[in-house]
């Protein structure tokens, strides 16, 4: 390809607006343009990047047996709402009406479709097991898209699905799937950890693992323990603290030294205030936080240096909707403010942090204005609450599957999800096939995502430097970047045409630049591209001599022409 018909418009400066490494790369390198919030156009070396990653993921899932389809992005509101997902999924779900007034979503994913598919062309379990794929433009309204391709409106999913005939052939499919998904984060370049994670809007009756790109700008924390191979996602990380926890049931003397003691704190309701106040760390504080779930009001209770973990508690009570009660609410059931709430003489149902009732006593709230109680003994006065784990895992938690380990926190980006979804759509849909014994059951299923616009960007936050894009080669647009220092040079101009005939020939994506810039312009743009292999044609081309440089390293040295190409048709670059 010739650089001069490349539609490739190169920024000096990103846009104030782009927050993530990888989206001002994208745009300086000119890969995508903004056409809305969250909505992109992909340019050629961007389109170039996501043919090559798609590519990856084709082959990977061809070679664990699945299938490819493709599925229509819009689809029947009717489908969701026999999943009972319609009203779930929340103002994410993009909804339209057509002339007849009959109601479509655009998909964010295709669990629904995927299972009316099946149930009406797979009847037997002689046709099981099955998975499916697709590699389709996906929609989601996000209220706040941001960081360019990591969070968009829309955006290009690969998404599977297994069927299979029992749980036994469901653990088969998804580990299938989860090796597959090694193989393709891996071939990909990426940092990356498999982590247990929470099943979120899509659900399911078994587990689920996120990929998770290891970057600073990730909107996830996993916790990883030092010592096993112990990760989860922090909505899902759980601690060690429970292992440890005996609940007492007799309360017998420590009922008689549970006198408690009345502070007044006038106007100090922040945890941060009442370790001023009192001289004591966070961990001495008994925090009680009002909560509705599914619109019942219920406390929680955790220690004064820890945070709610949501996700925890809705699964817990196997709640669709939990929210922070608001001021009237907490006042109704507390009388008093918010920051003044404690345990003591609630009559609503109490939620106890296993880190709370390993307490020996504590200070939380009075239930009274500007007052709260000390000596608050969790196995005495919290005995009625239901124990649990409740909040997040912190850096330096005990890890909970070993002894030895604790856990340490990362920041990262979601690649890739798998779900052991049992029947949680099967039978809402009524997707069943004929067992070996002549009898109906619903299918078994999984499913398997991967977001490849979203792993574009991931490859990005991890592979670059001051110059600008690093790319793996196995999914850079151009492997190869035959540079002229001067194109009105004719010595130059035949060696490099010859050097990017003999490349293209071979195999070798490669990139000519053919324009009449000065030599500066070119390797500044060169670098920022990141093709990972630059073959420079300049003042040595008479005596068949040019210049190489990997841009991973960032060395250059001279090397004859064979010599050149040889090195450009290998893969140590």
């Amino acid at each position: 390809m010739r650089q001069s018909q490349l539609l490739m418009p190169t920024l000096r400066e990103a846009p104030s607006d782009a927050e993530a490494i990888s989206h001002q790369l994208m745009l300086r390198a000119g890969l995508i343009r903004q056409l809305a919030a969250g909505i992109y156009t992909y340019l050629p070396l961007g389109r170039r990047v996501l043919r090559k990653l798609e590519q990856i993921v084709r082959e990977e899932m061809d070679l664990a047996g699945a299938q490819e389809i493709l599925m229509p992005a819009m689809q029947p509101a009717e489908l969701w709402q026999q999943s009972g997902r319609y009203e779930i999924y929340g103002p994410e779900l993009m909804r339209l009406r057509d002339r007849h007034e009959r109601e479509f979503t655009l998909g964010p994913t295709h669990e629904e479709v995927i299972t009316a598919l099946v149930r009406s062309e797979v009847s037997s379990y002689r046709q099981l097991p099955m998975t499916l794929y697709q590699i389709q433009t996906k929609f989601r309204d996000e209220k706040r898209p941001r960081f360019g391709l990591l969070r968009g409106r829309e955006f290009l999913m690969k998404d599977a699905y297994s069927f299979d005939a029992d749980w036994e052939g469901l653990h088969r499919s998804y580990t299938s799937m989860y090796e597959a998904y090694h193989r393709i984060f891996t071939r990909c370049g990426l940092y990356f950890r498999s982590v247990e994670a929470d099943a979120g809007s899509i659900g399911g009756e078994g587990g689920t693992h996120e990929f998770m790109a290891l970057a600073d700008i990730g909107e996830d924390t996993i916790a990883v323990c030092s010592a096993c191979s112990y990760a989860a996602n922090l909505e899902k990380a759980e601690y060690g603290t429970k292992k440890q926890l005996v609940r007492e049931q007799a309360k017998g003397e420590k009922e008689l030294s549970a006198q408690l003691e009345r502070h007044h704190t006038p106007d100090i309701k922040k945890i941060e205030q009442l370790t001023d106040e009192f001289g004591l760390g966070a961990d001495s504080f008994i925090k009680t936080m009002i909560y509705l779930a599914d619109g019942k009001p219920i406390a929680i209770i955790i220690r004064g240096d820890h945070e709610v973990n949501e996700i925890k508690v809705k699964n817990k009570l196997s709640a669709s909707h939990l929210e922070l009660a608001d001021q009237a609410t907490t006042e109704l059931v507390t009388g008093a403010p918010a920051g003044f709430a404690g345990p003591i003489g609630l009559q609503i149902p109490m939620l106890a942090d296993f880190a709370v009732l390993a307490m020996d006593s504590g200070i939380a709230g009075a239930n009274e204005k500007d007052f709260h109680l000390g000596n608050v003994k969790p196995d005495v006065h919290l005995a009625e609450a239901l124990a649990g784990d409740y909040r997040n895992a912190e850096a330096g938690d005990c890890c909970p599957r070993c002894a030895e380990g604790s856990l340490t926190l990362y920041r990262g980006i979601e690649v890739g999800h798998v779900f052991k979804l049992g029947t949680k759509y099967s039978e809402s849909l009524q997707a069943k096939y004929l067992n070996a014994s002549g009898s109906m059951q619903p299918f078994i299923m999984g499913c398997y995502g991967i977001g490849v616009s979203r792993l574009l960007s991931a490859v990005l936050e991890q592979h670059s430097d001051g110059n600008g894009i690093v790319w793996p080669r196995s999914i850079a647009p151009y492997q190869v970047h035959v540079v002229p220092v001067s194109v009105k040079d004719p010595v130059q101009m035949d060696l490099a045409m010859h050097i990017t005939a003999r490349l293209n020939e071979g195999g070798v994506d490669t990139l000519l630049d053919d324009r009449d810039e000065r030599p500066g312009v070119k390797f500044k743009d060169s670098d920022l591209i990141g093709i990972p292999l630059r073959i420079v044609v300049g003042k040595h081309a008479a005596e068949g001599a040019v210049e190489l440089k990997v841009r991973k390293a960032g060395e250059i040295q001279k090397c004859g022409l064979e010599e050149a190409i040889s090195f450009a048709l290998g893969s140590e670059y």
